[in-house]
């Protein structure tokens, strides 16, 4: 039952972390840590001896046991210094075996798992160059630490679909890009998709206000941007540049700006000219990215669809063949071209004698 205070140090690199254990009656009441850092020229004894220092010059309630991992160099004195202090005999110790060095042990468990956390912290912490270039090149007033940028894809207005993909602290968050089939407008109509698409993605964002965008990147120039502002000012959350005036209606303040691609300028709502930034620029870097990425997986959408559009328009020519039958055919069989190869035989089992004669007799002829 005697009173103790366990103390052990985790470091790496620069940083370190200190954990005592005050036991008292037997029992562990306590347990604090401090983070230190420069440690980086200090062996472990010389760090453990300044936690040591700082937490006793802080407290005067001095226990009769002190246990250590190591020795410090000053280990006498610092017993010294301890009895005087609290005014009874205070013993300085390094176990080796049994109980006492196991409550060691865990206490430099805890240490490091102390030390894990505050690097997982400084790694959330820090900002890419590029971010922070982004920010100054464009004037935002907060830093873009989350960015999605909109892209619509269309063939002479066949199958459009639009695109959204997320970066955050200037890395892609491919978990939260979202893909749009365009269902209002028909044609090749740039401006009404970025409407549609615009609104179907914040029209509910108030339901989760950690996916708010820093930075809304649309991929086009100064009517594409047009058009996201009205619905973006339509919907409350207003730009940051707009002129309205009705306070109830701004749920957020949105920077958002639009990207031409050929001379690769900046369109920023209000503004009679766009904004051109420097080649050499990580922020402009980092915008074609994100804008390459965009159309990128707006491709890749579009391409999807049509080849399933082409591939079952061809099936659904065939008598008696409409949309369910045709796809049940392309999963059975694999391809248009499996289906084609497919004896009677095989046909008959999947779509029953009738059709099956009748997509022999159509690729026959």
């Amino acid at each position: 039952l005697t009173d103790r205070d366990i103390f052990a140090v985790a470091s790496e690199g620069d940083d370190a972390c200190g954990v005592v254990f005050n036991v008292r009656e037997g029992k562990i009441v306590n347990r604090k840590h401090i983070y230190m850092n420069g440690v980086q020229s200090e062996n472990k004894a010389e760090v453990l001896e300044q936690f040591l220092e700082r937490y006793y010059l802080e407290t005067e309630d001095i226990p009769s046991e002190i246990l250590l991992p190591i020795e410090v160099q000053n280990m006498p004195t610092i017993q010294e210094w301890l009895s005087k202090k609290s005014g009874e005999n205070t013993n300085v110790k390094v176990p080796k075996i049994g109980e006492k060095a196991k409550l060691v042990g865990m206490c430099w468990s805890n240490a490091k798992l102390l030390l894990e956390e505050l690097k997982i912290q400084k790694h959330k912490q820090y900002i890419p160059h590029s971010v922070s270039s982004l920010q100054r090149d464009i004037r935002l007033p907060k830093l873009p630490r989350r960015i999605e940028c909109f892209d619509i894809s269309n063939i002479q207005g066949t199958d459009s679909v639009a695109s959204m993909v997320v970066f955050i602290d200037g890395k892609p968050k491919k978990s939260e890009y979202r893909r749009y089939k365009i269902e209002s407008v028909y044609g090749p109509d740039d401006f009404a998709s970025i409407r549609e698409v615009i609104k179907r993605r914040y029209e509910h964002l108030e339901e989760d206000p950690s996916k708010i965008p820093n930075l809304i990147v649309v991929d086009g120039g100064k009517g594409q941007l047009s058009s996201a502002v009205d619905i973006i000012n339509n919907l409350g959350y207003v730009n940051d540049k707009s002129e309205m005036k009705d306070e109830n209606k701004k749920k957020n303040r949105f920077q958002i700006i639009g990207l031409a691609k050929k001379l690769e300028e900046i369109y920023i709502p209000n503004a009679s000219e766009p904004i051109t930034i420097p080649r050499t620029s990580s922020g402009l870097r980092l915008l074609q990215r994100i804008r390459n990425e965009a159309h990128r997986f707006a491709i890749e959408y579009h391409r999807t669809l049509r080849k399933k559009r082409v591939l079952q328009t061809e099936l659904e020519v065939i008598a008696g063949i409409g949309k369910k039958r045709a796809i049940k055919l392309l999963n059975f069989f694999g391809s248009v071209q499996g289906v084609k190869s497919a004896t009677y035989e095989q046909l008959k089992e999947v779509v029953g004698e009738d059709l099956a004669e009748n997509i022999k007799n159509y690729y026959q002829d």
